[in-house]
């Protein structure tokens, strides 16, 4: 069970390219993105930071290629994690060159930053012979001098000349496997200039608000402006950027997505702020729930309320639910209906274990139906076992 949004999201109509495996625009599901901030030539100290960005639900991660040992050490990280790498580059058009070698998925770069005409054709040439993607990335704080010339300052619309340039770079180059990105750190000037880019192309869409802060002011920083951007349907791939370590930046991520309903992903859950009125602590217990349950990718819901007020009501809308008692102990709702207590002493424990028997159960009927619906699609072999 889960809320039922008041309002479906109209998602902008883009274009749609792949990096590595994952299909970013289109119909596809909004990826969330994180970059690492080990030093890359540290291979094993990059790997292992990739793996916990994933265990938290990465879909791409991006590394930053500045050196020939980075692009070096690019091939062993790309060759030992599960998700498609991008190869952040800035200048060198050959650091770009030798991370498609070593087998990005996607390289970011800025065309017109990259040099002349021919390192630009020499960096897609590469891009398409090793079936790479491109990220164009424009940010506030590194815009052209020719525009801030022409327009005194960073604004929406230096912002968007700047990537539509860089992009009829590619496109002279009859290139067309990039998606581009508008970033600032000021959250008006950030959202005003995607929404204008989304209405003068098809491009896919990286959205991001760059230097959000630390983890807290970020996520608020973040929340406000790619909420807003993705409220209105623009972003088909985003990443927060926090003063925080990676992980942390894709479980803000997919909680802004699981908030918006547009995709679902592990427990999400309902807790009160809790009062006076708590019959448990509720701050620690979702603490630790949040925490115990990390490893659920399942997506079900679970409510979390210290007393009678709120909580039956809560626990209507929920898969599961808790509500405080009196006398230590306290009241468990199954698909929204009162179904048993629980001591108080054995209630995080108890509230683990039904979660994990839920999504169990969520993934074995998933399983079960997966499975009727390619015999019905394909009947002939089970008519052929049934007749040996």
């Amino acid at each position: 069970m889960s809320y039922r949004p008041y309002q479906q999201i109209l998602r902008r109509k883009s274009r749609q390219i792949m990096v590595g495996k994952v299909p970013v625009g289109g119909d596809a599901p909004i990826t969330v993105q994180t970059m690492t901030n080990t030093p890359t030539e540290d291979a094993e100290a990059t790997i292992a930071q990739i793996r916990r960005a994933e265990v938290a639900g990465v879909d791409i991660v991006r590394v930053s290629c500045p050196t020939p040992e980075s692009t070096a050490a690019l091939a062993e990280i790309v060759r030992e994690v599960n998700v498609p790498v991008v190869a952040d580059i800035h200048f060198h058009y050959r650091r770009a060159i030798e991370a498609a070698k070593a087998g990005a998925a996607c390289l970011r770069i800025n065309p017109g930053n990259i040099g002349s005409a021919d390192r630009v054709k020499e960096v897609v040439k590469a891009a398409r012979d090793h079936g790479c993607s491109i990220r164009i990335g424009v940010n506030a704080g590194s815009l052209e001098k020719h525009l801030l010339e022409k327009y005194g300052e960073p604004n929406p619309e230096a912002l968007v000349e700047s990537a539509l340039w860089h992009a009829a770079h590619l496109q002279e180059n009859d290139f067309h496997e990039f998606k581009i990105s508008v970033k600032a750190s000021d959250v008006f000037l950030a959202v005003a200039a995607y929404q204008q880019l989304a209405e003068v192309c098809d491009h896919p869409l990286h959205i991001g608000i760059t230097e959000a802060g630390s983890k807290r002011a970020g996520t608020v920083k973040s929340s406000v402006g790619l909420g807003s951007l993705l409220w209105a349907g623009i972003g088909d791939t985003m990443r927060v950027s926090l003063s925080a370590e990676p992980e942390e930046e894709v479980l803000v991520g997919w909680e802004m997505l699981k908030t918006l309903g547009l995709r679902h992903r592990g427990v999400k859950i309902i807790s009160c702020p809790s009062c006076a009125r708590q019959g448990f602590n509720v701050i620690e217990t979702v603490s630790r729930l949040e925490e115990r349950l990390a490893h659920i990718q399942t997506p079900l819901s679970l409510s979390i309320i210290g007393c009678v007020v709120n909580g039956p009501g809560e626990a209507l809308m929920t898969d599961l639910g808790v509500t405080g008692g009196g006398a230590g102990r306290h009241m468990v709702y199954a698909a929204g209906k009162t179904d048993h207590t629980v001591d108080a002493d054995r209630m995080i424990e108890h509230v683990v274990e039904l979660v994990e028997a839920k999504a169990a159960q969520i993934e074995a009927e998933k399983a079960a139906e997966e499975a009727a619906r390619k015999a019905a699609a394909n009947p002939a072999p089970m008519a052929a076992q049934a007749a040996e």
